[in-house]
């Protein structure tokens, strides 16, 4: 997977939340390496939340690989029996909090999802840095044009 910085990255000292869009990043076409993200948002500042959200198709496999890999496996709002549209709803409202906490100075969002683009305008107003990183087909314009840095995966 080859990482493209399209934008410029922030100061060391900072505290990152990180949220993974599981549905539609962590899939198969995309080979997206849990790792390799959590290496690349280190370079953001010091990782203090990072959770990878889910849907109901999540096997016991890949949720023991994302645990393994340091990262919170999150079912959305209705558990087992949760739709894609809950989990946005269930990782957008995490992210929320941390726009609330004073102990996070940036929220990265892994995605594709133009849904996520009230969080970002959000975060903004509140004064974190925002960070998405995406993949094509299908990476959002309005979320790379409103993140103060974006990451385009290759």
């Amino acid at each position: 997977m080859v990482w493209s910085k399209i934008k410029d990255s922030v100061s060391q000292g900072e505290n990152v939340a990180i949220f993974v869009d599981g549905p539609n990043v962590v899939r198969k076409e995309f080979n997206l390496d849990l790792d390799e993200l959590r290496e690349k948002t280190g370079e953001f500042g010091n990782i203090k939340v990072g959770k990878v959200f889910l849907n109901q198709y999540a096997s016991d496999k890949l949720i023991e690989a994302i645990i393994s890999q340091g990262f919170e496996a999150e079912l959305g709002l209705g558990g087992e029996k949760a739709k894609e549209s809950d989990v946005d709803v269930y990782m957008a409202v995490n992210a929320i909090e941390s726009v609330f906490n004073d102990d996070i100075d940036t929220i990265v969002l892994v995605t594709r999802d133009t849904d996520f683009l009230p969080v970002i305008q959000k975060a903004k107003e509140y004064g974190k840095e925002t960070v998405v990183i995406g993949m094509e087909p299908g990476f959002s314009t309005a979320l790379k044009n409103a993140a103060d840095h974006v990451v385009e995966l290759e």
